[in-house]
């Protein structure tokens, strides 16, 4: 056998019970991901009159925590290639809710900040290899809606850790080792793992062609056997096997210019994000509410984020990604903003509620965008890497975050959130490929004479994938 059709084999199967269970294990890590990366966000007003913390201090396990990340991202990359998109899934999953347990032991902010670090690596790590899975394995008309499913069942974990933490952290000195305790629950994946299956397009990309048409033949048999007879895919797109992609190839002019567009991406998403829902309860507390109430402000804006995650999926595959990211993104800028300037309880929950949905929704669609921007060879290297470089930035994040607040208020620091937030989106409007249009063949045909619609005349990488996925030719890299 000298080629498995997997993408082609893939794309042509109905919505099935199949794709449904895939959902709900994924759905099941991000819940617990979206969970534990607000736990110490939620227990820091606490430690700080028990352990006698500064902001500054949590500044700085908050920054190591986002070098995990980064760490978290790039390991993810060669996990994903060298391991498999299931295994490595499975893996890095148990990986973050041990240490996430081991949170719940914590002696000292040290150790804690230790376990954060170690925590924060296995989350980053599950998401990029997540965002790859679902990539794979869903037909690609509606990969993007099933990303934003996944996350809309995913970020109640965010709501969920805030209302438990609200109701447990007051009860004693020792019950906020409890939000640890909840967030290690991630654990519980590996009840999934049989119902997961590896990627096709993972063993095709390694040559494993007899492997990858074994795994298809069983999950057509299934569908098939729900869904009546299938539809015949399209002609084979010839792929060179390749087991590892070495970071130089990010450096070739076709993965470059789509890697440093995501970068920015990543980078003003996690400035953007964290600078929120990390700092908001502290400072909060900082500017006279009490522990409880900040919590309970902060637990309340976050219902807002499942609507934000269902939002995108209506528009994903309905509008052009580029464009529902660039209005989401000043939307986000707004609400914050606004957020910031206002003491009013009830404006607070609002704006934040709005914050909260908007900035889910904008995830869900960076999810989908970013790996279609590359092709199967580059698409672990390139998604971990820029993923991982926004993560590495909120090292300094919560530094500027907390030297804008002693020096300049609590104000300063939601002007320079907004901001990020838009600076964002301006580089996306102006530099960001559209993806949608560039899923069909150029109006010249395989040959490359003609430019793919909707590529801004800006070609990437991933363009040039789904020009083949559809032609069934082998379609020339953009120049």
């Amino acid at each position: 056998m000298h080629h498995s059709n997997a993408l082609n084999r893939l794309d042509r199967l109905p919505i099935s019970r199949f794709h449904k269970a895939t959902l709900l294990a994924i759905s099941f890590a991000y819940f617990f991901e979206f969970a534990d990366i607000n736990t110490f966000a939620t227990t820091a007003p606490k430690l700080i009159h028990l352990w006698g913390i500064t902001v500054d201090q949590i500044a700085y396990v908050t920054s190591l925590s986002f070098v995990g990340m980064f760490i978290g991202s790039i390991a993810a990359a060669s996990l994903a290639d060298r391991w498999g998109r299931k295994r490595a899934l499975v893996w890095t999953t148990v990986f973050f809710g041990f240490f996430s347990f081991a949170s719940v032991f914590s002696w000292d902010l040290v150790s804690l900040g230790v376990f954060r670090v170690l925590t924060s690596a296995g989350l980053s790590a599950m998401t990029v290899v997540a965002v790859i899975y679902v990539n794979e394995m869903y037909p690609s008309k509606v990969r993007g809606k099933y990303q934003a499913y996944a996350i809309v069942v995913g970020i109640c974990g965010t709501p969920a850790t805030n209302l438990i933490a609200s109701a447990v952290v007051p009860l004693s000195d020792w019950s906020w080792r409890l939000v640890f305790l909840w967030g290690s629950l991630g654990l519980l994946l590996v009840l999934f793992t049989r119902r997961l299956k590896e990627s096709p397009r993972w063993y095709e990309s390694r040559g494993e062609y007899e492997r990858a048409d074994a795994v298809l033949r069983e999950i057509e048999t299934r569908v098939a056997a729900e869904k009546g007879p299938l539809p015949e895919p399209a002609p084979p797109v010839v792929e060179t096997p390749s087991t590892k992609a070495p970071l130089k190839l990010l450096l070739q002019r076709k993965y470059l210019m789509p890697t440093l567009l995501l970068t920015v991406l990543w980078v003003t998403q996690t400035i953007g994000f964290f600078g929120y829902s990390s700092w908001a309860p502290t400072l909060l507390a900082k500017e006279g509410f009490s522990v409880e109430k900040s919590v309970f402000y902060v637990a309340l804006t976050t219902v807002g984020a499942p609507l934000g995650s269902y939002l995108a999926s209506l528009v994903t595959d309905r509008f052009e990604r580029k464009w529902c990211l660039v209005g989401f993104g000043t939307v986000i800028a707004l609400c914050g903003l606004l957020y910031g300037l206002t003491f009013n309880p009830v404006l607070i929950v609002v704006f934040g509620f709005l914050v909260n949905m908007f900035e889910r929704g904008y995830t869900a669609l960076g999810y989908a965008y970013s790996p279609e921007l590359f092709d199967t060879r580059s698409r672990s290297l390139g998604t971990g890497v820029s993923y991982g470089l926004g993560r590495l930035s909120n090292a300094a994040g919560p530094l500027i975050v907390a030297a804008l607040y002693n020096s300049s208020g609590y104000h300063s620091v939601f002007f320079f959130i907004a901001g990020t937030w838009l600076v964002g989106a301006l580089v996306l409007a102006v530099f960001g490929p559209l993806t949608r249009g560039g899923a069909r063949p150029s109006a010249g045909g395989a040959d490359g004479a003609g430019q793919a619609p909707g590529t801004d005349g800006k070609g990437s990488a991933g363009t040039a994938d789904r020009q083949s996925d559809r032609s069934g030719k082998e379609a020339p890299s953009p120049s």
